[in-house]
């Protein structure tokens, strides 16, 4: 696939990504590259390892730099030994061969569907951010991963199906009280950019119950609760095909509301949608509420929400036992902390 972060570099910029590249896919104990800045460079290794996920094991490195040489020596700094490397290659193949099998011959939309599901069922967040929980071993391998090995994952996975996909970084911000970096992907379907953020969807998600809050969003709706890119990514400026739209669940009308959560309690079922129809107040959750309550008592069932107000998306759950609350605010991160 594409080495998007390679197509938007310089000619020098480029020879250092191919040396590095090339050294680390060969496991070599030291390589010479042009003789940037060490932040130059630091760039460029970082960019490498967002564009091939597959090189999981080099994490790092130092430089040598000697006097009048236009090239620098680098030493690159392996995740682990060279035969349990070799070794975590094999099985990372085998594991991603044996997964993507099944998908040959879908579409791209039901390939990222399915990505999209692999993840938030089978993987959960790391709270200790375990070094392999940054690579694609975390979830492939261990089932656990941080945003970034959740992001490399999905991409990798892309690459396998076919999906065009980029992965996308954004920084801390302190005054927001943002501690870590956040990635996330960029994903073309029909020719047309999406965000995609599982992590995200990950977080939100109970029990069995897989949620698509961030599946296929435009840059308006997604940086609601995102920080910018620290680097350029593509437009997402298709706001009609989001996952909720697609599925007809994105409504205007409370009376639809209504309708749907009657519909739902008496399945016993979950009602995840998407609102459309103006900004979602206070008033208008109170009211989704009474419906939720009286949907519910219609069934003798118990009702309750749960709201990520950012994207104007609300869960409505129906059971015969009662719930803690009858209306929760999710705040949807990383996976440290699902609700608030």
């Amino acid at each position: 696939m594409e080495p998007y972060y390679y197509n938007h570099m310089s000619k020098q910029e480029r020879a250092a990504y191919y040396a590095m590249k090339e050294g680390l896919t060969s496991l070599a104990p030291s390589f010479r590259a042009p003789g940037l800045k060490v932040r130059e460079l630091s760039d460029i290794f970082f960019k490498l390892r967002l564009d091939c996920p597959e090189i999981f094991y080099g994490v790092g490195f130092r430089c040598r730099s000697y006097p009048d040489s236009p090239s620098v020596e680098i030493l690159p700094e392996y995740l682990f030994e060279k035969t349990k490397i070799l070794t975590h290659k094999k099985a990372m193949e085998a594991r991603l061969s044996k997964l993507a099998r099944p998908m040959a011959g879908k579409d791209e939309k039901e390939k990222e569907l399915w990505i999209h599901d692999f993840i938030c069922a089978n993987v959960r967040y790391d709270k200790l951010k375990k070094p392999y929980s940054h690579e694609i071993i975390g979830p492939l391998g261990q089932g656990v991963g941080v945003c970034e090995g959740i992001a490399k994952t999905v991409k990798l996975l892309c690459d396998a199906l076919g999906i065009w996909c980029v992965i996308a970084v954004s920084d801390a911000n302190e005054e927001k009280r943002i501690r870590y970096r956040h990635a996330w992907n960029v994903v073309k379907l029909g020719g047309t950019c999406y965000h995609l953020d599982a992590t995200f969807d990950n977080s939100l998600g109970k029990g069995a119950a897989i949620r698509y809050d961030y599946m296929n969003l435009d840059d308006r709706r997604f940086f609601r609760d995102h920080e910018p890119a620290m680097y350029p990514i593509p437009a997402c400026v298709d706001k009609e095909h989001d996952y909720y739209r697609e599925r007809k669940l994105s409504f205007t009308k409370t009376d639809e509301v209504k309708k749907r959560m009657r519909q739902a309690a008496k399945k016993k079922k979950i009602l995840t949608f998407a609102w459309r129809g103006g900004y979602l107040t206070r008033e208008l959750v109170k009211e989704f509420a009474v419906f939720c309550e009286e949907a519910a008592g219609e069934t003798g069932a118990f009702g309750a929400l749960r709201i990520n107000r950012p994207q104007a998306v609300i869960e409505a759950s129906f059971s015969e036992n009662p719930f803690g609350q009858a209306v929760t605010v999710q705040e949807a991160n990383e996976g440290e902390a699902s609700e608030a």
